[in-house]
């Protein structure tokens, strides 16, 4: 009877996970998609986080908030993904001035959800580092990057209530992100950059 048991451990292993792959797969590969825009990547993230579940052992480590716990996961496949991607577009990243990556990477880092305490401490670091930076450029320039970055703010509608033209918005922005980059790029590289 042992040597049965262990055959419907697993059994009822492969089920557990192919109940909580049809559960969370939707939710999770949204929560992706929204971050990663090639298809392929998202589906190789939302495998590996699979994955990373099917290697724990539930029975000596079982997870309290699956659900917490594949989301926790999803991230770091992400940040993992990014890192990658930038290493490989790195150079390029670097010397172009319209890029904007750096910035969406550290407003995606000040905006995520994540609660947990080593993510809150990073956020509060970035806001502080940013904040300092931002209170070295001149007002208009400080303003359009808050109303865009942070704010969600088009140029357009940005425009429309103050009555600046766009164009000179857009430069405003650019000078911004520009110095942004410059001040940030040491805290940019340790947080965000290779290992």
């Amino acid at each position: 009877m042992n040597e049965t048991e262990p055959l419907q451990t697993e059994n009822d292993r492969k089920q557990n996970l192919s109940e909580l792959f049809r559960k969370y797969q939707a939710q999770l590969k949204g929560f992706i998609a929204k971050r990663v825009p090639s298809r392929e990547d998202c589906e190789d993230i939302l495998q590996n986080v699979f994955f990373q579940l099917a290697k724990t052992d539930l029975e000596t480590n079982p997870i309290e908030q699956i659900s917490a716990w594949l989301y926790s996961v999803t991230r770091h496949q992400i940040v993992d993904w990014s890192r990658k991607k930038r290493e490989e577009a790195l150079p390029e990243t670097r010397e172009n001035e319209e890029d904007g990556s750096f910035i969406n990477e550290l407003t995606d880092l000040l905006l995520d959800e994540d609660a947990s305490p080593e993510m809150d401490f990073i956020r509060s670091l970035v806001w502080e580092e940013l904040q300092s930076a931002m209170d070295e450029l001149p007002e208009e320039q400080s303003t359009v990057f808050q109303l865009t970055e942070l704010e969600g703010f088009s140029f357009k509608e940005i425009s429309d209530s103050t009555g600046i033209a766009v164009n000179t918005l857009i430069s405003r922005k650019r000078y911004a992100v520009l110095h942004l980059r410059k001040r940030l790029a040491q805290l940019y590289d340790e947080l965000l950059g290779p290992l």
